[in-house]
Formats: C-alpha cells, structure tokens, sequence
C-alpha cells in the first residue's frame, strides 16, 4: 500500500462536539484510508508498543519491523533521552505506510521519562493550588513540548480520587481525596493540553484511587458497590466527558460491582467498558487499555489472547502489546469464528484514523532536531513552576501569626535539619534574608540547650523527591522533633508529601507548619518568602495528615514585603544577557576597583538578580554575602532625609517656597536667608560644595585637638567619631555658623552636601526628634528594612559591616561600623548628607517604596503627588539635571546613569562607590553597593571604569534583547 496520509488536505479540529459538516473532509480522509487497508493492517493500527530511546540498535529494528510488516499503529515511549527520541521517532515514521501515533507515559511532564526535559510539579503538589488556571497554564506549556517531540498522547491527567493513603500506585500521582479538586484539576489540565492537538488521556477508570496493591504486580481488588463508584470514582470521569476529553486509559482492576465474572479485569470487562464506559457515560472517544504487560492483567491471559480480549470488551487501543504477530493472529482466528465483526473493527480503526486526523497526521511532518534541547527547556516553563508554587505552598497551622516573621524586628533564627535529602538552596534562600545559625541533624542531639538561646527554630525535613518513595519519618526523627518544639519555639516545614507527616506526635507544639511538598529549589525558595512575607501563602491540604489536619485545610497568610524573589526572563530581561554583571563585577574586583560589592537587580515589584561579590578588604577572607553592610554614603540624602522631608511637605510643614532664615534663625541675618527649600533640594542654593569642618578641630601635628576631643564618652563628650574618639556635644552648632558665615556663590547648579545638612536640621526641628529616629519610625520599620540605619555598631556585629577606609588623617584608625564621610562624623554619626548603612535589598525596598507611589501594603507613607513633585527637573533648562533630592539621568553626555536610563528614573550616587537607581517606566531598580573607598579613597577607579554604569547598561541590553 502506498503512503496515503497526504491525501487531504490539512484541516485542523478541535477536540470537542462540533457541527457534523465541519467533520465531513476528516471523515472523507477516514473512509478513503480506512478503505485502502487490508484486514491485518487494520488489525495493526490498534496496538502501540513499547519503545526506550535508550536501548541499543537491535530494539530499534524490533520497532522497525513491526512498523513494516505489521503495520501498528503507535508507540509508546518510556526511558530516554529527547535527541534520541525524536532520532527514532523520525525514523520509525519514515519508514511507516502510515503516520504513527506516538505517546508517552509523562503525568507531570515529559521529564518524567526522559532525560533533558522539563518536570513540574507531582499531581498532588499541584491538588494544593486554588487558581486552576495555573494547571491549564501547564496543560498548554506540557502541550507545546510534546508537540515539539512528535507525542499526541501524555496519558494525562491521572484522575483517581486518592482516598486510601496507602495507595501504593497513585499517591502522588492523584490531585488529592475531594473529588471536586480532582475533577476540576483534571478538566483544567486537559483545557489546557488539548488547545494544542496532544489528546488528554483520564486515567485510570474506573479508579484507582482506594486500592492498597499496585496493578503492575497484582490485581487489585475494588469492593465497593455501584453508588459509592458513582458519587466518588466515576465523577470526575462525567465531568470530563463532558468538557470534551478525548481519550481514556482502563485500569486493571477487579470490581464485582461492576464485572460478577471473578476477578476478570476491568480492562478485560465488557460490561465496564462497553457497557458502562460507551454506552451509560456516552463516552465517544478513544480508549486505552492500561499496559497489557501489568501482572494485573497479564497473569490472567497470554499474550495476543490478552489484546484479543481487551478488543473484544471494547478497548480501541491496545497498550504495551507484548507480541504483536500472535496477536493478529489471535484476531484472525476470532474473525473467522465469528466473534467480532468488520463494523467492530471498524468502529476502532476508523475512531483511531480520526484521531489521527485531528492530530494532523495526515500532513504529518518529521521532528526538527535543530535547537531540541532549548526548546524543551525554556524559560518560561520555569517561569510557570514558580508561578505554580507561589499558589502551592500552605500554611496550616500558624499560631499568634508567627508567619510571616515579623518585620519591625530581626529575630534570632536557628535552622535544623531533618530528613537525608540535599537542603543547601532552602539555606541559601533562608541567609538571603537574614543570617541563620544552621545545625545538622547529626548535631543536634548534643545541642538541644542551646536552641534555648534562639528566638526561633525552623526544623526542615528533606526527602528526596519521588513519586513511589518512602517519605515517613523514622522513630528517631520523630522523637527529635518533638524534642526540639519542647525546647524552643518551632516552625516545622516540610518538603515532602503530606501523608508522610501523619506519624508526627504532636503538631500543637509547632508555632506555625508549612508545607513545600517537593523538595526542590522553587519549593525551597517560596517556602521562605511566606517565611520572610515576600509573598502570601494560599495553598489548602489536598489530603488529610492523619488526625491532625483534613483536606482543604491551611490557613493564609499576607505579604509584608514590597519586594519579593522572581525570574528575571518572567520579568522581560534575558538572562543570558544579565549574566554578564557578574563579570563586569569580578572584573572591578580583580583590577582593585573595590574588594568587594553588592548588585540588586528587580522589576515589577520582583528582585531578578541579587548577588554579592568579592571580601571584605583585598587581604580578607571574609565574603560578602547579601547580608553584609555598607556604609551608603550620599545615599543618605534621597533613603535617610528625602523622605522626611517629603513627609514634612506632605504634612503641610513644609513647602518648596519657604526661604532657610524663616526655618532656621541663624540664617535670618545672613546672605542666605533668602535660599528656598527647592533651591536647597536641586543644589541650586549657591552654597559651597564641600567644608572640610574636621580640619578646624585638628591640631598642628593633623591630631585632634584635646580640648574637642576626648577618649571616651561623657555628657560633655557624646558625638561618637570612631571607637576611642569623641567629640565635643555642642560642636554642631559650630558646623552651622560656619555654613552661615561661608562664601554664597551664583544660584546655579552646584552639588553641596550642605544642602542637606540643612534640610536635616529642618526636619530635626520640626519634629524635635533625631534624624534616624525619625526616618526609622516613620519609614524602615514599616517596610522591614532591618540593616538601614544609622550608627549600625550599636545594632550589628563588626564582621556584618564592610570597613570603608584606613583613615591616617583624622581617625587614625580602620573605619568601620562609623560614617566615612568625616563632616557626618562630626555629627555623631547622623547626618543629612550622610551617615546610613544598609543592605542592597533594604535600599530596593525604599526605592521599590518610590515606584509603588508611596504605598506599603495599602498604606500610604508618602503621597504619590509628593514623589512626583520631588522627581520633577526645576531647572532643565538652566542645565540642573537635579530633581528635588533625587538626582536624574544626565541632560548632556556624562552624568549618573548609563544613558539608557528614563527621564522619569530618579536616583543617587555615593563616594564610597554605591548607586541606587529607579525607573517607573520600566518599574525597574538597580542597586551598587560597594566599599572602593577601602584602603583609601584617593583614587577613584570605580567612577574612571564606569564600572556602576556599564552594569546598568547590560541591564538595559537585557530588558531589550
């Protein structure tokens, strides 16, 4: 027979009931296929055997001569590798009179069976999810894949109702014990695969789910009576059907209520397919047997007698056929007898020719290997599982709202491990937010005490991921944990599935349960942003935990965060691209730029890049990591005085056109009474840029002087220099009256740190509290940025705080922990133009507080009328690129930013080699932290390089690329 499958031309269908015209050229290309046959190669199209792209050339010919002479008329992969697959799939294709189906056995993705390929999550993670349109999101995303591999079946969804927890088959592979989730789960899968031409497949009927043996060994026994199969095995089965599933796979099951015949198996039962199946359900497409190799069904007849009798019942195709040749003959000699007839095989033959149809097999195209491996695994799949966890993990039990963490206060965490699996990216994820002491297991037994110290412990437990693995806890671990809640207050998370966690003793000495369900790195990461309140967690149980917790239980919890952790290709950029700040970093560090920096990247309210780099010092073994401090420098001025000041302008104390002598007396008589508080913000004031105040205090030999100075602190001495340094209390009123009496220049642009210790000074007066008591109260506290402060060695460990420079001029000492900048120094430390530390991601949370029009979880700490009266240029056209404190993207060819930047970005710069930037047309932040000041400050070769620049440069090429 000659290759007919370009007969007509293509006409594509979609899976559910249409007007009969629309079917007549899919039925003309049927009769005319179906009528070139012979009765063998008729008989050949009902089975799909088994195929493995990883065994050797002799399986492959085996494939090819049944496609040749029996002509069959599909094949089910199972272990191997993508390359592989589609090499055979072409070639079996080729070499086949007619396209072949192709599927594969792959309920949570192709991965599931080979190698190189994409895996989501386990049915029963996804049973947690409660936005179904995330699963016909996968449904779509799994078609696209399977599309790109030549498989028109997946044999998905499972749709057991899993209501025996010692299922030892379906478990995981089940949406959970309601049939409502299961059904409604199912129905979104298939949505989502058959918009795609890959047919779904409900498995496995009549139900699986409340069976204690496995099929692949035994046959299991289903002893329910026909209204319990109705109400709870059978419902998602009519929900499907009726939203257009074309395939279904019968398991090998015994149910009396169904089949009196003893223990003849359901995918051998004419009165459960046919009868049931076809004709009570009317259910028009195509069925599947399960594998015809199971134990479940194969110790009940031979091989080519087993095809034979699942035909006879009413299967269309016949799975994991084990010899094809018998078989046919088997069908030979049953057609001789009698016992079927040419409109039975026609029945079959013809539904699979249709099929096919549909699939578009009949203008059948081979695979393209070409870029296979990168099609298979983009990035948006991935995009997707994050998306997918973000909705999974759940809360159920969360006393006093101990989640999330609290974000006015940093406790003191210790983190336990549990379980033999790989917990490395659960740590890594927990220290980006906060420093953790992590005990191991095997520690832990000897320190039980010393959890006492700990204001909290988070006890992990990690099993490796495996649908079939054994996931329970020992004895051992049982006890430990509830040896540790008795000790100090837990949070117990989980990474397995939730039938594993029926054995714990008493879930009510746990402060707060999470489960993850998979241990893996999403898991790992959206377990801690519900932790940390990065994002809320939403998830319900899909099956009871024992006593302790019923299906559809978990409790949500909101987001105190304005910035949580996502993927930079979700978010536009191209990761390939952003990749290359890591080198443009390295390459400072190596050159002697800076030992070490801090690089923040986040769009859309998302952090998509967030890495740190380098030591402290060039002779340092200590890393930076993401909790390491910086001193901020100019910074200072838009995170630590801007927002007061907004706020002030905001509370009707303050307004752009009051003049300095009306706010600050000592100004009243001199030439600078006159100066606005625009003109003071823009740094179009006409004051001096810089007065190197500490030189005044210095004695003849560059040593401070003793009577401004002393060693240690007292009422008359309390502005605190450096460890063994303090300087007269009253010395500030000095640094005023010499900013009073100082040289008044032309108002026009000139940057001045003394605009802003005036400005400081306003908003100390106004509210008669200190500057970093106020921008703390009002602002850090509320949005949890812990590490932004002033005076951070009165809150952290020195080892926490990157050293900014060996001072041999004023201090004489290693400057760390203290300001750099020596005028806010003299001011104890807390200063307008200077003084604030702080972290990378706490500078993107006050920057992400401008982008989000000053709002923190519908509360409003700055207007969005004030930000954008304060990120308005005043004086554009007198060549002041300023805003009012924020300084904006250069009007000429050098400025601040890379020049790819927005005119309605806004940001700042700082000496100590820092940079903070956004851009609310891109909602987009870029933070540099550095300390290229450390050893000395003299040469800038951080600024020379363009090395901040440069990066904001690639990020912008990655956004756009």
């Amino acid at each position: 027979m000659k290759k007919i499958w370009l007969a007509f031309l293509y006409i594509p269908l979609t899976l559910f009931a249409q007007p009969k015209q629309k079917f007549q050229p899919a039925q003309k290309w049927v009769d005319s296929v179906y009528n070139q046959m012979s009765f063998n190669e008729k008989v050949g199209q009902l089975f799909m055997v088994a195929a493995y792209s990883n065994r050797d050339n002799k399986h492959v010919q085996e494939l090819l001569d049944l496609v040749k002479s029996k002509n069959i008329g599909g094949v089910i992969f199972f272990q191997g590798g993508p390359g592989r697959q589609a090499h055979i799939t072409n070639k079996l294709q080729q070499a086949s009179k007619l396209p072949l189906f192709v599927g594969i056995d792959a309920e949570w993705g192709l991965g599931m069976r080979l190698d190189s390929t994409y895996v989501y999550p386990w049915n029963m993670t996804l049973g947690a999810i409660q936005n179904n349109k995330l699963i016909e999101q996968m449904g779509t995303q799994m078609s696209q894949q399977s599309n790109r591999m030549g498989i028109h079946f997946m044999f998905a969804p499972v749709v057991d109702v899993n209501t025996n927890p010692l299922n030892p088959i379906i478990g995981n592979r089940s949406f959970g014990e309601s049939k409502e989730n299961v059904a409604d789960k199912a129905v979104a899968l298939m949505r989502g695969m058959q918009q795609n031409q890959v047919f779904a497949t409900a498995k496995h009927f009549p139900g699986h789910g409340d069976t204690a043996t496995d099929s692949h060994y035994t046959l299991p026994n289903i002893s329910f009576d026909k209204k319990r199969l109705d109400n709870i095995e059978l419902y998602p089965y009519k929900k499907l059907i009726k939203e257009g599933l074309a395939s279904v796979m019968v398991a090998h099951l015994s149910v009396p209520a169904l089949e009196p015949k003893k223990e003849l198996p359901t995918s051998l039962s004419y009165n459960t397919i046919t009868n049931l199946l076809k004709n009570d359900l009317n259910f028009k497409g195509l069925i599947f047997t399960d594998a015809l190799n199971m134990k479940g069904v194969a110790n009940f007849k031979s091989p080519g007698e087993v095809d034979l009798a699942a035909f006879l019942a009413g299967n269309d195709v016949l799975l994991f056929a084990e010899n094809v040749p018998l078989a046919i003959e088997k069908f030979n000699e049953s057609f001789a007898k009698g016992e079927f007839s040419e409109d039975r095989l026609a029945h079959s033959v013809k539904k699979i020719l249709l099929y096919k149809y549909k699939a578009g097999l009949n203008n059948y195209k081979p695979i393209e290997t070409k870029n296979l491996y990168q099609d298979l695994n983009k990035a948006e799949y991935t995009d997707l599982s994050y998306k997918l966890y973000e909705d999974i993990i759940t809360v159920v039990k969360n006393n006093k709202n101990t989640l999330p963490f609290n974000s006015t206060k940093q406790q003191n965490i210790a983190y336990v491990k549990l379980g033999d699996d790989v917990n490395d990216t659960f740590i890594e994820a927990l220290q980006a937010n906060q420093p953790i002491t992590v005990f191991n297991h095997y520690q832990i037994e000897d320190h039980l005490e010393d959890l006492k110290a700990f204001d909290l412990v988070i006890a992990g437990y990690h099993k490796a991921d495996g649908v079939w693995k054994k996931h329970d806890m020992t004895a051992n671990e049982v006890t430990l944990l509830d040896n540790i809640a008795t000790t100090t207050k837990t949070i117990f998370v989980s990474f397995v599935k939730p039938y594993a966690l029926s054995s714990v003793k008493d879930f009510s000495k746990f402060e707060a349960v999470v489960l993850g369900y998979q241990n893996n790195v999403i898991a790992h990461r959206k377990v801690t942003d519900v932790l940390f309140g990065m994002q809320p967690a939403t998830g319900k149980l899909p099956v009871s935990i024992g006593k302790f917790y019923k299906e559809s239980d978990g409790v949500n919890t909101k987001a105190n965060k304005n910035l949580r952790y996502g993927r930079a290709s979700e978010e536009g950029f191209n990761e390939t691209k952003l990749k290359e700040i890591d080198a443009l970093v390295n390459t400072a560090i190596k050159n002697r730029y800076t030992p070490g920096a801090q690089v923040l990247v986040a769009r859309n309210g998302k952090i998509v890049y967030n890495k740190s780099f380098g030591k402290m010092t060039y002779n340092d073994n200590a890393a930076i990591t993401n909790q390491t401090i910086y001193d901020l420098a100019s910074l200072s001025k838009m995170l630590g005085t801007l927002p007061m000041v907004m706020k002030m302008y905001d509370d009707g104390k303050l307004r752009f056109d009051q003049k300095l002598g009306d706010l600050l007396p000592e100004f009243k008589k001199t030439d600078k009474a006159n100066i606005t508080v625009k003109e003071l913000l823009t740094h179009n004031s006409g004051l001096v840029a810089w007065i190197p105040f500490y030189k005044e205090t210095l004695d003849s030999n560059g040593k401070p002087k003793a009577d401004l100075y002393e060693p240690t602190y007292s009422k008359e001495f309390n502005l605190q220099i450096n460890d063994n340094l303090f300087l007269k209390s009253d010395y500030k009123k000095n640094i005023i009256e010499s900013i009073a009496s100082s040289k008044l220049g032309k108002k026009e642009y000139k940057y001045s740190d003394l605009n802003f210790i005036l400005l400081s000074e306003i908003v100390e007066r106004s509210y008669k509290k200190s500057l970093n008591e106020l921008v703390n109260n009002f602002f850090y506290e509320a949005i949890s940025a812990k590490t932004l402060t002033y005076l951070p060695q009165t809150k952290f460990d020195l080892s926490q705080i990157a050293p900014t420079e060996i001072d041999n001029y004023y201090r004489y000492s290693t400057v760390q922990g203290y300001v750099h900048d020596m005028g806010a120094a003299m001011f104890g430390g807390v200063a307008g133009h200077a003084g604030l530390f702080g972290t990378a991601l706490d500078v993107a949370k006050m920057m992400q507080l401008f982008l989000d029009g000053g709002k923190f979880n519908g509360e409003e700490l700055i207007s969005q009328k004030t930000i954008n009266d304060f990120n308005t240029c005043y004086y554009c056209k007198e060549g002041n690129r300023r805003g009012a404190g924020f300084d904006k993207p250069q009007l000429g060819k050098s400025g601040p930013t890379c020049g790819c930047a927005s005119k309605q970005s806004f940001g700042h710069t700082g000496f100590t080699g820092t940079m903070a930037w956004a851009d609310p047309e891109n909602d987009l932040i870029y933070v540099f932290l550095s300390n290229r000041t450390f050893p000395n400050a003299d040469d800038n070769k951080l600024s020379k390089a363009n090395t901040r620049e440069d990066i904001q440069q690639v990020i912008y090429d990655a956004l756009n690329n």
